[in-house]
């Protein structure tokens, strides 16, 4: 199958999500409120969350944002994911075209099946990492992590040019300058990730003393003359209180003795099972086989090998960790374990485990979604799109199985994992609108808007909801956050106040003050008016 096939295959099993998933509010929703708050007060390189300073991010991403903002009329769901999206097939496309680049200048693959051995590579390797856990949720949330992801790729693509001799001149000024877009998409990991790669891979080969070749004047002229003009914009519009928050608390302090995301050194050792998942046995098995038996012999599979170890040192001894920091090694410990495959029996029993795990889980999809939808809590999987793709998944994990042990063809069985799952993503996408009031607060926000406006009530009561203070976004004003005391002694005029629903079943007193106000519950929320002291 053509790659582009493959593309297309991919952004239409994400489409539904794409389109009818509601923002998350944890992050997705302070982002959507960071960038109304940007483009009222005019700012450029200085952001606030609720009028508190929001140095936590650069601004690239930030202006994509604002940009579709003004160009849209509104915040757009589709808008926001092919900001994800886009790069996310950049690096698929860019991995693909590095490593049929390289296998078809290698001496010792000189022969006439070499471009449909090349291609067949990539499309397993594209598959696969398309499929695989943290990347293809990342290529969808609103983050500005793929983006930093696609920098950081295609600058030790450039690196790896230029070590190879190829396109010198223009890769010498495309290496920095990605470098530096990598750190104005997320911060100082897409500085140093590129930076610890390429030494540690000078030093492993012993060319250390090539350092300036590409780490010269040039190119720490061109990230420092790009980060004197970001962090100039930042002292003119936040004075030194933003540039001191930007510097030296979002980097030092999320770096030595992080206040956000503080976790131990292994925590990675830990999250890479299902940031790789369902690849993760085949994935780190085979990595560490070729390890210990010293099958990783190619320059191309080295840089590859260099990458993900000296990353991994790096990310965890930085204080500050979570999963998605570790979406940078996903791609290049996907395309080099295809890269490896050449390396071992493929048709080994014990290779055909490390896939037929997978299979397994995935043919238990079907009776767990059936187990699990007549559970109190999980009703809402009761939906026959979530059914569906359940199935789907059931299904493929059986086919798994036929290919592995009646056909013995590891490949088909890889492909047909990655198709599958891809199937199952697209239908059950269209479950969305089903199931968003368990996401996100659209709906909740939308039925207190229809209330306030019903009633002529203009304030809105918040009560144990985190992150509530984004709902500023749907509702077009600030949200009042209240206490229990504030429920039970009646407001001095009318108010919309939206809460857990289990509060108000768990709480004997809260249940009495509500009970005979209009109440509506939208999934594990509730939206009461209540009416002022007579």
């Amino acid at each position: 199958m053509k790659s582009k096939y493959i593309y297309l295959i991919w952004f239409v099993a994400l489409l539904p999500a794409m389109i009818l998933r509601d923002y998350t509010p944890n992050n997705e929703l302070r982002y959507l409120s960071i960038v109304d708050e940007a483009l009222q007060h005019g700012s450029i390189f200085t952001f606030t969350n609720q009028g508190e300073i929001y140095a936590d991010k650069p601004p690239l991403h930030f202006w994509l944002m604002m940009a579709g903002k003004l160009i849209l009329g509104e915040h757009r769901m589709w808008y926001y994911s092919l900001l994800s999206f886009i790069p996310a097939l950049i690096i698929l496309t860019t991995l693909s075209k590095w490593i049929r680049r390289e296998e078809e200048m290698n001496k010792e693959t000189e022969n006439d099946g070499i471009t449909g051995k090349c291609s067949r590579k990539g499309t397993t390797a594209s598959l696969m990492l398309m499929t695989s856990g943290l990347f293809i949720g990342a290529a969808l949330i609103v983050r500005m992590d793929m983006l930093m992801n696609m920098f950081i790729v295609l600058s030790l693509y450039s690196f790896y040019q230029m070590y190879k001799g190829e396109n010198t001149r223009q890769n010498s000024l495309l290496f920095p300058v990605y470098v530096f877009l990598a750190l104005f998409s997320k911060g100082p990991l897409g500085l140093l990730i590129p930076f610890v790669t390429t030494v540690t891979f000078l030093i492993y080969k012993k060319k250390l003393p090539d350092f300036k070749k590409y780490w010269g004047w040039k190119s720490f002229l061109i990230i420092l003359a790009g980060s004197v003009v970001w962090f100039a914009g930042v002292y003119i519009e936040g004075g030194n209180d933003y540039l001191n928050n930007l510097l030296v608390h979002q980097t030092v302090g999320r770096g030595i003795d992080s206040f956000h995301h503080k976790e131990p050194f292994y925590y990675y050792l830990i999250s890479i099972w299902y940031t790789l998942a369902p690849w993760s046995l085949l994935v780190i098995v085979l990595f560490i086989g070729a390890l210990i038996k010293k099958r990783i012999n190619s320059t191309l599979e080295q840089f590859f090998a260099v990458m993900i170890l000296s990353t991994f040192v790096l990310l965890s001894v930085i204080s500050s960790k979570i999963a998605i920091y570790s979406l940078p090694v996903v791609p290049f410990f996907i395309f080099l374990t295809v890269l490896l495959f050449n390396k071992f029996d493929m048709q080994n029993r014990w290779i055909k485990l490390l896939v037929a795990i997978p299979a397994v889980i995935f043919v238990l999809a079907m009776p767990g979604i059936i187990y699990l939808s007549s559970t109190a809590d999980m009703q809402y999987l009761s939906n026959p799109f979530i059914y569906a793709g359940a199935g789907v998944i059931t299904l493929t994990g059986l086919c798994i199985f036929w290919f592995l042990y009646r056909e013995s063809d590891t490949f088909r069985a890889i492909h047909t994992l990655s198709v599958g799952l891809l199937l199952a993503v697209f239908i059950v996408g269209w479950s969305l609108p089903q199931i968003n009031n368990r996401l996100g607060w659209g709906e909740l926000c939308e039925k207190a808007v229809e209330l306030s406006e019903a009633h002529n009530i203009s304030n809105y009561w918040v009560y144990h909801i985190k992150r509530a203070e984004n709902m500023d976004v749907y509702l077009g004003k600030d949200i009042i956050k209240v206490e229990k005391e504030d429920i039970l002694n009646k407001p001095s005029d009318n108010k919309i106040l939206m809460l857990r629903a289990k509060d108000i079943k768990n709480d004997p007193e809260i249940g009495v003050a509500v009970s005979n106000k209009e109440q509506y519950q939208i999934g594990d929320h509730t939206v009461v008016v209540l009416k002022g002291a007579s």
